[in-house]
């Protein structure tokens, strides 16, 4: 099959998105963003200087006196032209984000996708969760109102793995509970936070300032959350990074949520069927090349499923077609960035030395016509216990640890007690009484059975527990609880 044609070779150096235009910045120096599957330069942006942040957060502010006069009709239309760009500039949006970020075509439209799902529950929650609740004669002539405001401007931080999903998983529902936000995405990926807002500067109707972008980093975001006009913070990237604007955020007493690392569980339980169930399995360590929040990383075996399994797994494993995900076939795209690339590369040394048994190294990979990308292939441990290093921190690459556990009880004592972290586990069973056990104690915020990947819908949150969130809302349609905030009204007629 034919690799499908770049959007652009080179996307140039790239602008802020301030106040309803593209701006270029005064920042005298620029930083390169490479293409992960050629390690070529697709782009330079600038670092925003301090004062074109508080610019961007005073047009925002200034945004949302003007977006709380809007009619709800009329923020549900825009919301909805909003949808309907994004499916019109689909397959565009699709390739900037494979060339940008480097996973696959298969993967990037079913980003698109979720990204348009958020969209679209940010509409219905407009409609339905804006709406505030009155009780009329709580006493004699007594009502009482209970009304959902915005709580005003809040930052957006998005990680390198899920760029355009992370935005979607927070900006349309600011949008519809009244917010203006100020974008700040990693570094890595900037192409991508471009694009998105060369769709936003389509749709007629949002006030100019509602969603500004920013690049920079750490400082910039420490910088906006200071500013008091900025009311919290919506994050989803590291917990160590998530960990320090949440201080942050509570010391100054605002609104956060943060969504980070987790070491990710799969049990197949001996009654699991391995050839039905190893090509979901292989989506689930490897898909966008093991750089997803909900991707596998321990799978615990039980009983004679062990060798069943590692047998079918490990060449199915081998047989994973790498390369640049603009051809169709690929299967297994790069890593985001060198730098990423090489923490994986230590991860598995670190494995090594702990003396896991690496039966499938994916260290040394040859893939034709991307010699310069940034790839590790398909790695898989044998023997690992749940005190190693790597069966407790999260690869965030293509590594798999085979764990052999005697029973479904132990396989719980590993998820709940070996495991810092709290974001997902999955069951693979036939059985309905092994599954139920297993949703109520696994202490995980999002479980699966018989799938190798639990992604709520968008109008469901995003779980996450213990280390791997801070916060009351949990991203999604669960983020209208941190950008509204309750105003009570007590009144007495007669």
């Amino acid at each position: 099959m034919a690799i499908l044609p770049e959007v652009e070779k080179n996307y140039g150096k790239l602008k802020l998105y301030i106040d309803g235009e593209w701006v270029d910045s005064a920042a005298p120096d620029v930083s390169e963003t490479t293409n992960p599957a050629t390690g070529e330069v697709i782009a330079t942006f600038p670092t925003a200087t301090d004062a074109e942040v508080d610019k961007a957060v005073a047009s925002a502010q200034a945004a949302l006196a003007e977006w709380k006069q809007v009619p709800v009709r009329d923020k549900a239309r825009y919301l909805f032209d909003l949808r309907g760009k994004f499916e019109e500039h689909n397959d565009r949006l699709c390739r900037i984000l494979v060339q940008d970020h480097g996973r696959t075509m298969g993967e990037a439209r079913g980003t698109l996708r979720r990204c348009i799902e958020n969209i679209e529950s940010a509409c219905a929650a407009l409609l339905l969760l804006t709406k505030g609740e009155q009780v009329n004669d709580l006493a004699r002539g007594l009502d009482q109102t209970l009304i959902w405001e915005p709580r005003g401007v809040f930052l957006i931080v998005t990680p390198n793995n899920i760029p355009m999903h992370a935005w979607s998983s927070f900006v349309p529902y600011a949008l519809a509970s009244g917010c203006p936000v100020v974008v700040s995405p990693s570094k890595d990926v900037p192409v991508s936070a471009k694009a998105i807002f060369d769709v936003v500067d389509m749709v007629d109707g949002f006030p100019k300032g509602l969603m500004n972008l920013v690049y920079g980093g750490r400082h910039i975001n420490a910088r906006i959350l200071e500013n008091p006009h900025v009311k919290g913070v919506g994050f989803i990237g590291s917990t160590g990074v998530g960990r320090q604007l949440f201080a942050q955020a509570g010391k100054l007493g605002k609104e956060a949520s943060i969504n980070g690392n987790g070491k990710n569980h799969v049990v197949l339980m001996p009654d699991t069927s391995v050839d039905q169930v190893v090509q979901g399995i292989l989506r689930g360590c490897y898909g966008m090349a093991g750089q997803r929040c909900l991707g596998a990383d321990n799978l615990i075996l039980i009983g004679d499923v062990y060798d069943r399994f590692k047998e079918v797994f490990v060449a199915a494993s081998a047989a994973m077609k790498m390369g640049y995900g603009l051809d169709e076939t690929v299967e297994l795209g790069p890593l985001v960035s060198q730098t990423g690339r090489q923490k994986v590369l230590d991860f598995i040394e670190k494995g090594i030395q702990e003396g896991g048994k690496l039966i499938l190294d994916g260290r040394n990979v040859a893939v034709p016509g991307c010699e310069n990308g940034y790839f590790v292939g398909p790695t898989i441990f044998d023997n690992v216990t749940p005190d190693m290093f790597i069966a407790r921190e999260e690869s965030f690459g293509p590594v798999a640890n085979l764990m052999r556990a005697k029973d479904l009880d132990e396989a719980l004592d590993w998820i709940n007690n070996k495991d810092d972290y709290g974001h997902s586990a999955c069951i693979f069973t036939q059985s309905g009484q092994h599954a139920r056990r297993f949703i109520k104690e696994a202490d995980v915020g999002n479980v699966g059975v018989n799938v190798p990947v639990p992604q709520p819908y968008a109008f469901f949150p995003l779980g996450s527990k213990n280390e791997s969130a801070q916060g009351v809302a949990k991203s999604r349609i669960d983020s209208m609880r941190l950008f509204m905030d309750q105003k009570t009204v007590t009144e007495r007629w007669g």
